[in-house]
């Protein structure tokens, strides 16, 4: 690895970092000597790269920073296509589309031959359920209330068909080839549960909280999980 594959390759991993990050961990990530480390860093830091902290404390890099596409290697593009369109073929259109919209961005920031690479990587998904399959139009509002950490209220018709009314605080989505999965605290259960996007009849986005934050609600639904597993809806 030459000096410069060896500077992105630092910056790439203080990117993964959120919280400081010593030069000895980064020199065993990178496998190189501590003291390339810091050279390394301080070559980035006069090319303008926005790096807190120093020797013998950590290194941290400010958000807001990033590369441009063109420094995209083969593999990291590869990844990127083969994600986008395994999340064109999904049923959540909001999704979708967005994946569509970034790799055009990506593309439209790319030079010719990246640009050609883009366009022809060679990778599919196999989606089973084929192009078809029924929209889920529910998934944007689940999306929206864990960004904006506020209550849904819905009609749910379990596997049986019996239909309750629970307002929900949603942690997470799994996106299965066919099926989607929707992890939230059931203020109705008072517990952890799973529910089935097309088993979804209304839903509403609220003016009311979560009682803690996502973040923390997912932890806590991580430990319930390893613990015993939550219960299905």
């Amino acid at each position: 690895m030459d000096r410069t594959e060896r500077l992105f390759a630092l910056m790439d991993a203080l990117r993964r970092h959120r919280r400081p990050v010593t030069a000895a961990q980064l020199a065993e990530e990178q496998g190189v000597s501590v003291r390339t480390i810091y050279r390394d860093v301080q070559a980035l830091i006069r090319l303008g790269a926005p790096i807190d902290g120093e020797a013998g404390v950590g290194y941290v890099l400010r958000p807001g920073f990033f590369l441009p596409p063109l420094m995209f290697t083969a593999e990291e593009l590869e990844a990127l296509v083969l994600g986008a369109r395994w999340v064109g073929a999904q049923a959540d259109e909001g999704l979708a589309g967005a994946a569509e919209n970034a790799v055009a961005k990506i593309a439209a920031a790319s030079p010719d031959d990246l640009r050609g690479r883009i366009d022809d990587t060679g990778l599919w998904p196999v989606v089973l359920h084929g192009p078809g399959a029924a929209p889920q139009p529910v998934l944007g509002l689940v999306r929206q209330a864990m960004r904006k950490e506020r209550a849904l209220a819905m009609r749910y018709q379990s596997e049986s068909g019996s239909t309750t009314e629970r307002d929900v605080w949603p942690v997470q989505i799994a996106y299965y080839d066919g099926k989607q999965i929707v992890a939230a605290w059931c203020c109705l259960r008072a517990s952890f549960r799973h529910f089935r996007a097309d088993r979804i009849e209304r839903v509403a986005l609220t003016a009311q909280p979560y009682g803690k934050p996502r973040r923390t609600l997912t932890k806590e639904w991580r430990q319930a999980w390893e613990r015993e597993g939550s219960a299905p809806a």
